[in-house]
């Protein structure tokens, strides 16, 4: 059996179990937060189709997350999610596709759904299957204690994981996710954290007019801004991604939850990284 082993437990969040349940459970109740812990509903309305998340450090942006979780704990469980995230080590192909195994945290293992994952790869051409792009990856990996400590174990994951994040590869893979989740009881997680680095002032200016892309679902817009601006966000091509599945899958709407940078939590403003939770509903 293939098990994928964390890289970032003890790192960007607690490294046993109890204590990653604790800050998670911190997250949604921290000021930046939605300030409770979710109702969680087994059975709901299903309407979201995909989140935005950030993937920083969990005290950095674990409350902006939970914002992101809280909405989904409330609308029901998903079968499959499938994880769009940017590649950050430079390991692995392009448009890599993990297709079959377990995917382990401090909270258990998660099922890879090798099935969607084969259709995933056969409708976008594009995509490869290969494992070493997700051996050392953060992105993809700090979505799941979150999905854990709302569903255990109980839904399977489809890792993606995009070094390649031109619009049209974006596109067609978002397009390939939609051909699949079509009729499925399933959600797709853009994982992207926002500008980088930048002061408080001019990541706030730059990462609203990304945002209002978003929210228009709109990702030649969102591509145009990114462009324009020079908007450091690492995860452009899995947001424009989410979006164009989103819009095939019946999305009427593309909600803003939370905006915050690291800044309004530590008090630097100097030098922040910005990060952003949105969630896309029926």
């Amino acid at each position: 059996m293939k098990i994928r082993l964390p890289t970032q437990a003890g790192a960007f969040y607690a490294g046993t179990d109890e204590s990653l349940k604790r800050q998670v459970e911190n997250c949604f109740l921290h000021k930046l937060g939605p300030g409770k812990i979710p109702e969680i509903a087994k059975t709901g309305p299903r309407r979201i189709i995909g989140l935005v998340c950030p993937h920083a450090g969990y005290m950095y942006s674990g409350p902006v997350a939970a914002h992101a979780y809280y909405e989904l704990a409330l609308d029901g469980k998903p079968d499959v999610v499938v994880l769009f995230g940017p590649n950050h080590s430079g390991y692995g192909s392009a448009l890599a596709v993990m297709n079959e195994g377990f995917w382990r945290t401090p909270l258990g293992d998660v099922e890879i759904d090798g099935e969607l994952a084969n259709q995933v790869v056969r409708e976008s051409r594009i995509t490869d299957i290969d494992d070493s792009a997700h051996s050392f990856e953060h992105s993809i990996e700090v979505q799941l204690p979150f999905l854990q400590y709302l569903y255990g174990s109980e839904f399977k994951v489809v890792p993606i994981c995009f070094l390649m994040q031109d619009l049209s590869s974006a596109r067609e893979v978002g397009q390939a996710v939609a051909k699949v989740l079509a009729g499925k009881k399933g959600i797709v997680i853009a994982s992207s954290d926002m500008t980088h680095y930048e002061s408080q002032e001019s990541a706030e200016r730059k990462d609203k007019m990304v945002l209002e892309a978003v929210k228009a679902m709109d990702e030649a817009k969102l591509y145009s801004v990114i462009e324009a601006e020079r908007v450091s966000a690492c995860g452009y091509g899995p947001i424009a991604a989410l979006m164009t599945a989103a819009k095939i899958l019946g999305a009427k709407e593309a909600k803003l939850l939370c905006y915050k940078t690291s800044g309004d939590v530590i008090g630097d403003y100097s030098s922040v990284v910005g990060y952003a939770a949105v969630c896309f509903k029926k």
